[in-house]
């Protein structure tokens, strides 16, 4: 996304709005972390190392459209934690870059069950 004003030209790129997004989904109770969303996709993120794999950004007109593929902890209410994630997602990227967010869609990938009894 660009913004020009008489001082110059502001421009936020994908990758930006991603890292910011990948950061606050981390943060969120119940997510046990970020999936690609396909085969392909996760091959990429492991050889170039990309940290934001599992995270789509695209601007509509001058808004972010974010999608997210998280794995979400066993037990936990899965409606609830996408509506955490959509929350906190959205108060990160227009708190961090002042960018208006129109959407975030989160596609819960798989359930992850951690092993309580160490």
């Amino acid at each position: 996304m660009t913004t020009e004003n008489t001082l110059g030209r502001i421009e936020i790129s994908p990758t930006a709005v991603a890292t910011v997004a990948a950061n606050a989904v981390t943060q969120a109770y119940g997510v046990v972390g970020l999936a690609a969303k396909n085969a392909t996709d996760q091959l990429l993120s492991q050889l170039t190392g990309d940290v934001n794999h599992g995270v789509d950004v695209r601007f509509v007109n001058n808004e972010a459209v974010i999608d997210l593929y998280v794995i979400i902890e066993y037990g936990t209410r899965i409606v609830s934690v996408a509506h955490s994630v959509q929350n906190l997602v959205k108060f990160n990227v227009e708190k961090a870059l002042g960018l208006p967010v129109a959407s975030i869609n989160v596609h819960v990938q798989g359930l992850r069950v951690s092993d309580n009894a160490a």
